[in-house]
C-alpha cells in the first residue's frame, strides 16, 4: 500500500495543507465577525458568498485548466486563495469579507477539482479505492485539524489568518515542484434539472434542502455556539465533532442502504436528524456536553444523507451517466447551500440563535415528506444498486470527486 501511496504522497501533501487552511479560515471569520458587531444575517452571507463561489468554481475551473494548464491553474488557485483570507484581516467589514470569501469558495473548488484530476491519473485502477480512502481521510483530518487551531489562537488578532495564509502557499508547492505530466482535462458539468429530476425526483429534491440544512448548519454552527456562551475551545468541537459522527456514520448507513430501499434509509437518517434539530429548539440545552452530543447526533445524520442519496440517483442513471448525475447533484446541493446560511442568517438576527435550527427542521421534514410520498406513488426501484461509496463532506466534494469514484467503481 505504502508503494502506491508513495507517487500520491505530494497530492496529499497539498490536499491536507489545502484542507487545514480551509479549516482555519471556515470558522475564524464567524468568530472574528462575532467579536466586531458583524449581525448573524452578514455573517450568514459569508456562507452564502462561499456558495456561489464553490458553485462557479466547479462549473468554470475546467475552462480555466484547459488554456493554462493545471499546474499554473492550481497555483494561481492556491495564491489568491491565501490572499483572500490575509484580505480579510486588513479590510475587515462584512461587505468585504462576503466578497472575498466568495472568491475564497471559487478557489477552493477548483484547487480540489485539481487534486482529484491528479489522483485519478496517477492512481492504478486497481487501488484506486484505497486511494480515495486515504485521501477522504488526509482531508477530514486536516480539515478538523484546522479548526482546532482556534483552540490555540486568538481569533482578535492577525495570527490565525496569517496560518491559514501560509497553509494555503503551501498547499501550491508539491505541485508546482511536480515533474509528472499532466493529467486528462477536468470533467465539465452543467446544470440539467429536467434530466436530473426524470432520473430521480427524490434525489434533485433531497439533496437541495440538504443543501439548505448541511450549509446553514456548516456556516452558522459557530456563532450558534458563541451566542449561546461556550468558550473558544467548546466552540472548536462543536464545529469538528459533528464532521467527524458524520464520516464514521457513513459505514453503517453505507451497509444498509446497500441492503434496502435508499428511500427508506434516508428517511430514517433524515429522521435522526430531526429528532436533533427538535432537541436544540426546544430543550435548548445550556450545558457543553448536552450541546456537543446533539451536535454529534445532527452531524451523524446530516452528512450521511448526501452519499445515500448520490447512490440512489445513481441507481437509475443510464450507462455512463453516473458522472453527469453526481455533478449535476451537487451543483443543486450548491444551489440550497446559497439559500440555507442567508435564511439561517435572517432568521437567526430576528428572532433568536436557535432560529437555526427552524431552518435545518424545516429542510428535514420535507425531506422526510417528500420521500414517503414518493414511496407510496412510485413503484420504481432499482433492478441492480451501484456501489455506495462514503464520501467527506458534501462542501469539500467537486465534480471531479465523481469521476476519482466512478473510475474506482469501475475497476471493482
Amino acid at each position: 500500500m505504502l508503494r502506491q501511496l508513495i507517487p500520491v504522497s505530494a497530492l496529499l501533501l497539498g490536499s491536507a495543507c489545502l484542507l487545514f487552511a480551509g479549516g482555519i479560515n471556515g470558522l475564524i471569520l464567524p468568530i472574528r465577525g462575532g467579536i466586531e458587531g458583524f449581525t448573524a444575517l452578514s455573517l450568514g452571507l459569508l456562507g452564502t458568498g462561499w456558495a456561489i463561489g464553490y458553485v462557479l468554481g466547479c462549473m468554470f475551473t475546467s475552462g480555466l485548466v484547459s488554456r493554462v494548464g493545471h499546474i499554473r491553474a492550481f497555483s494561481a488557485l492556491a495564491a489568491l486563495a491565501a490572499i483572500t483570507v490575509l484580505a480579510s484581516a486588513i479590510f475587515v467589514t462584512p461587505t468585504a469579507w462576503i466578497v472575498l470569501r466568495g472568491i475564497c469558495g471559487f478557489c477552493f473548488a477548483g484547487a480540489a477539482m485539481i487534486v482529484e484530476s491528479w489522483l485519478t491519473d496517477k492512481s492504478p485502477a486497481n487501488m484506486r479505492g484505497r486511494v480515495f480512502g486515504v485521501y477522504t481521510m488526509v482531508n477530514l483530518t486536516a480539515s478538523t485539524a484546522g479548526q482546532l487551531m482556534l483552540i490555540v489562537g486568538d481569533p482578535s488578532g492577525f495570527v490565525l489568518f496569517a496560518a491559514a495564509g501560509i497553509f494555503y502557499a503551501l498547499s501550491l508547492v508539491p505541485t508546482a515542484v511536480s515533474t509528472s505530466s499532466n493529467p486528462d482535462d477536468l470533467v465539465q458539468v452543467r446544470l440539467d434539472l429536467p434530466g436530473l429530476w426524470r432520473n430521480s425526483p427524490v434525489a434533485v429534491f433531497a439533496v437541495f434542502f440538504v443543501g439548505v440544512s448541511n450549509a446553514s448548519f456548516g456556516a452558522m454552527a459557530p456563532v450558534f455556539a458563541d451566542r449561546i456562551g461556550l468558550n473558544l475551545t467548546a466552540i472548536a468541537i462543536f464545529t469538528s465533532v459533528p464532521i467527524l459522527t458524520g464520516a464514521i456514520a457513513q459505514i453503517p448507513v453505507g451497509i444498509l442502504s446497500d441492503r434496502m430501499d435508499r428511500r427508506i434509509v434516508l428517511i430514517g437518517v433524515a429522521l435522526v436528524a430531526l429528532c436533533a434539530d427538535l432537541a436544540f429548539y426546544f430543550i435548548q440545552p445550556s450545558s457543553v456536553g448536552a450541546n456537543l452530543v446533539l451536535a454529534a447526533f445532527l452531524g451523524g445524520a446530516i452528512f450521511a444523507m448526501y452519499p445515500v442519496i448520490v447512490a440512489h440517483a445513481n441507481d437509475h442513471a443510464g450507462e455512463g451517466a453516473s458522472i453527469r448525475v453526481s455533478g449535476g447533484l451537487l451543483l443543486v446541493f450548491g444551489l440550497g447551500s446559497i439559500i440555507g446560511p442567508l435564511s439561517a442568517g435572517w432568521g437567526m438576527m430576528q428572532y433568536a440563535p436557535r432560529a437555526l435550527f427552524v431552518v435545518t427542521l424545516t429542510s428535514h421534514i420535507l425531506i422526510v415528506v417528500f420521500a414517503v410520498l414518493r414511496m407510496l406513488t412510485s413503484t420504481r426501484s432499482a433492478d441492480e444498486k451501484t456501489a455506495f461509496v462514503p464520501t467527506g463532506s458534501p462542501r469539500a466534494t467537486t465534480p471531479q470527486t465523481a469521476v476519482l469514484v466512478d473510475e474506482l467503481v469501475a475497476a471493482g
